[in-house]
C-alpha cells in the first residue's frame, strides 16, 4: 500500500491520476464515437474529445503550477470505465441498443470525472491553491455541461433503442 502523507500528496495524487484517466479518454473516445450510430451520439463523442484535450492541457498547466512535470499515474478506476467502454463497442444486437450501451458507458465516466476533479478542487481551495483550484473548477464546469449535453441525447438514444427491439426482458427464475 502506498503512503500519502499530506494533503497536499493528495492534491498531486489526485491530479496525476485524473491527467492519466483524461489521456485514456482520448484514446477511447474516438473508437467509441466510431462504433455509434446515432448523430447526436458521434457528435456528442466529438464534442468531448475535444473538451477532453482542453482538460489535459489545463491538468498540465495545475501540475506546472505545483512544480511538476506533466505526468500522471496510472488511473485504473478509468481503465476499467474505458474496458466497460471497449465492452459496449462490441456489444451484438440491433445498432441502437449498442448506442444505448455507448452512452451509458459515457455517462459513468462523467460521473467519475466529476467526482475527482470536484476532490481534487477542494484539495486545492483547502490547500490555498487558488490558481490550480480555479483550473480544476472549470474544468468541473465542463464536466457538469457535458454531463447535461450526454443526458439530454440518451434520452433520444434510449428511445431508439426501445424502438429497435430493446425492450426489458423479465429476470429468469433462479432455481433452488
Amino acid at each position: 500500500m502506498s503512503s500519502i502523507p499530506t494533503l497536499h500528496a493528495l492534491l498531486i495524487d489526485e491530479i496525476k491520476d485524473l491527467f492519466h484517466a483524461e489521456n485514456q479518454l482520448l484514446k477511447a473516445l474516438p473508437k467509441m464515437g466510431k462504433a455509434a450510430t446515432n448523430r447526436q451520439l458521434k457528435a456528442g463523442f466529438s464534442a468531448h474529445l475535444t473538451e477532453t484535450r482542453g482538460h489535459v492541457t489545463r491538468l498540465a498547466q495545475a501540475l506546472r503550477i505545483l512544480g511538476l512535470p506533466a505526468k500522471g499515474k496510472p488511473c485504473h478506476a478509468m481503465m476499467g470505465l474505458v474496458e466497460e467502454g471497449a465492452e459496449a463497442i462490441a456489444t451484438k444486437g440491433p445498432d441502437a441498443v449498442r448506442d444505448a450501451a455507448l452512452i451509458g458507458a459515457a455517462q459513468r465516466v462523467e460521473h467519475y470525472e466529476m467526482a475527482g476533479y470536484g476532490t481534487a478542487r477542494a484539495f486545492a481551495q483547502a490547500l490555498g491553491e487558488s490558481r490550480v483550484a480555479a483550473l480544476l473548477q472549470a474544468t468541473l464546469d465542463e464536466e457538469g455541461d457535458t454531463n447535461k449535453k450526454l443526458t439530454a441525447i440518451s434520452e433520444v438514444v434510449n428511445a431508439e433503442a426501445l424502438a429497435a427491439g430493446g425492450e426489458i426482458a423479465a429476470p429468469k427464475k433462479s432455481r433452488k
